[in-house]
């Protein structure tokens, strides 16, 4: 499937105060529609302007479950020994997926950011034997879903769509976390540091180094050992 949006390039800033006739104003598009590009990456479908397709009616179908929610930094999102209740659609901002011992010991899993849908795909997270949490780092912009709703709405759509589906994101957060564990094994901490500075450098920028270190498989003052160059091969 296809579909263009129009999108208006916005006039210089240095012209906005002065009523300009040369500048025509327009209308923000509504979130709605971000909501709708943000589903369809996702699934990765394609939008046309037909509306009476499967796609079309599958995004829409979707769409009416999600509500938008604007929360804090640290916002508890979902917590352990709780069934994971949501489904989220990031539009703005970092949510990091953790464990927390008893001790109050803290292991980053993994970070999600703006475009990524983050779900419970272990079928133990979706009941009180849960042991994730998942937390805003910055503050957020976020699409919210009931996740029981969002899978049966997938179910109706087609026996396959949602094992297609959840296929993807169990693969690829089991792969990134096995490639952490071999690097924890494997490499020094110093060359962990340097691919994280070349593979995530967002990150880096916008998430606080004690979290950062709990990802890396470090104590936060050897992180910052690591970022001033005092640790050496």
């Amino acid at each position: 499937m296809t579909r263009t949006f129009k999108t208006d390039v916005a006039s210089s800033p240095c012209m906005l105060g002065e009523n300009n006739p040369d500048i025509i104003p327009h209308e923000s598009a509504p979130q709605s529609v971000a909501l709708l590009n943000g589903l369809s990456r996702v699934f990765g479908i394609r939008l046309t302007e037909k509306q009476d397709t499967p796609d079309t009616r599958f995004l829409s179908d979707l769409t009416r479950l999600f509500h938008q929610r604007r929360v804090d930094a640290e916002a508890q999102m979902e917590k352990h020994d709780t069934p994971w209740a949501n489904v989220y659609l990031i539009q703005y901002g970092i949510m990091r997926l953790f464990r927390e011992a008893p001790s109050g010991k803290v292991a980053v899993h993994h970070f999600f950011t703006e475009g990524d849908m983050v779900w419970p795909v272990f079928g133990r997270s979706r009941t009180v034997r849960n042991t994730l949490c998942l937390t805003t780092v910055t503050p957020a912009t976020v699409w919210v879903a009931d996740f029981a709703a969002f899978r049966a709405a997938i179910h109706a759509h087609g026996e396959g769509l949602w094992p297609q589906f959840a296929m993807a994101l169990t693969e690829e957060l089991a792969e990134l976390t096995s490639m952490r564990e071999f690097r924890k094994h494997t490499m020094s901490a110093k060359e962990r540091y340097q691919l994280l500075l070349e593979e995530y450098p967002e990150l880096v920028k916008r998430v606080p180094d004690n979290q950062l270190a709990s990802w890396l498989g470090v104590v936060p003052a050897t992180f910052s050992r690591l970022k001033t160059g005092a640790i050496k091969y």
